[in-house]
């Protein structure tokens, strides 16, 4: 007896999640991108349905203090006049807050361009509101400049870092209490906050200062002038 003939319609066939395919890495990505944006709306949700009548007053007062860094420049006007550590630490924390602001609306939210919640769809209480900006939601600039400036200000004065850090903490979350942020875009706000701190306080730490540029134009006249002298000699 022979072997039955084994035809293309009997081989055994991949299961769907087993063809290799130049498109899977690229599905799989947008699945974990969907699975993340549906547990960021339900967080965001689950802040909405939390009542919290004696926190929504205080933190709509803060979210909107913390509109264009009025709080950090404030802190920084106050660290500026209190010796010269706390000077220059008001210096880098205000380059930081550069950085970060740039950095946000000028990249971050022009390249994603994600929509701001449906504030009234997740039923944010009234109480709560703050202005919503028309600008797009990720990620949110209050935050990366509220960290920005804290991280910065904490590395050149280090007393400072934690109650500062914990003032930036309370600006990011009262951007989802109020309901014009999603807790992803916080997120994001903070990390770019500590990359935009590293970077200002790097390209502080690579300009000389007025001192040591002092020194240096001193030093490049000294050939100059030791020629002149001989030369009049």
């Amino acid at each position: 007896m022979t072997d039955p003939t084994t035809t293309a319609a009997d081989a055994p066939r991949p299961l769907p999640g087993d063809e290799p395919s130049p498109l899977r890495p690229v599905r799989l990505a947008k699945a974990v991108l969907g699975d993340l944006r549906a547990v960021d709306g339900a967080l965001y949700a689950a802040v909405a349905a939390t009542p919290t009548p004696t926190l929504d007053r205080a933190l709509r007062h803060l979210s909107r203090a913390a509109d264009h860094s009025k709080i950090s420049f404030g802190i920084a006007a106050a660290l500026a006049l209190a010796g010269k550590r706390p000077r220059r630490a008001a210096l880098a924390g205000v380059g930081a807050i550069g950085v970060a602001s740039a950095s946000a609306n000028l990249l971050g939210k022009r390249l994603v361009r994600r929509a701001r919640p449906d504030r009234e769809a997740a039923r944010v209480t009234v109480d709560r509101h703050v202005r919503m900006p028309t600008s797009a939601s990720f990620p949110s600039g209050h935050t990366a400049s509220a960290v920005a400036f804290a991280t910065a200000v904490g590395v050149v004065l280090p007393p400072a870092a934690v109650p500062l850090g914990a003032l930036a903490g309370a600006v990011g979350y009262s951007r989802v209490h109020t309901g014009v942020h999603y807790p992803g875009d916080v997120a994001a706000g903070a990390v770019l906050g500590i990359a935009s701190a590293a970077a200002a306080l790097a390209a502080a730490a690579a300009t000389p200062s007025t001192r040591t540029q002092a020194l240096l134009a001193a030093a490049r006249s000294w050939p100059r002038l030791g020629i002149g002298i001989a030369l009049r000699r």
